[in-house]
């Protein structure tokens, strides 16, 4: 009798993103769609951006973290940051989505450093808006990151220029591991370079878009 192994384990960082994913992007179908409930639900969730779970208690049971099945057994610590990247996420989107009815602000593949550098009309390094990049890449603690996070999401809604949130989850996740926000900031940064504007007013497409799409997959 031949046996099946059992199927292989997420990750906790993958895990995060696929639920990160999966709520968002239902959030946002029904946001698009006018559905009363996405809209109440993301009014309500913007109140949480820049903050921390412990810090809008109204907000639990809201941002999809009892969809966070943990498929072993973890510590405290790790299910503690793999709820703040969650709530995060889900947080950072609905202030993101706001008054943008007919768009969509998640979108697989678009990195953090690429959105940012799509700020800077022309090509040209805009060094106020560099500045805020940098300071979210060198935040020290949770609610630093919350707040610098917020400051560029802020921005990026302003230019209807979206973000792949599932990623961002995964990379919020792996930010709070030791040494995990020097590797994410390495990421961030490589996007960030990587990008170049399309004079011809499109998009151009960087290499790091084929390896975050993978990622977000």
């Amino acid at each position: 009798m031949t046996t099946v192994p059992p199927a292989a384990q997420r990750s906790v960082v993958d895990l995060v993103g696929d639920v990160a994913g999966e709520y968002i992007s239902r959030l946002q179908a029904g946001y698009l769609l006018d559905e009363s409930w996405a809209v109440s639900t993301l009014a309500q969730l913007r109140r949480g951006a820049g903050k921390l779970p412990q810090d809008v208690p109204e907000l639990w049971g809201m941002t999809g973290t009892e969809q966070l099945q943990f498929e072993r057994e973890l510590s405290d610590g790790e299910v503690e940051r793999a709820e703040a990247a969650l709530f995060l996420a889900v947080t950072l989107y609905a202030l993101h989505q706001q008054s943008r009815p007919e768009q969509r602000m998640h979108r697989r593949g678009d990195e953090l450093g690429e959105a940012v550098r799509r700020l800077m009309s022309g090509g040209a390094i805009d060094e106020p808006i560099r500045r805020r990049f940098v300071r979210v890449g060198t935040a020290g603690t949770r609610q630093a990151l919350a707040n610098r996070l917020r400051e560029v999401i802020t921005l990026l809604r302003g230019q209807s220029i979206p973000l792949d949130y599932a990623l961002l989850a995964r990379q919020l996740y792996q930010a709070q591991h030791p040494e995990g926000m020097r590797q994410v900031r390495q990421r961030w940064g490589r996007s960030f370079h990587a990008y170049r504007p399309d004079n011809s007013g499109g998009e151009t497409r960087t290499d790091t878009d084929a390896s975050a799409e993978r990622d977000a997959s």
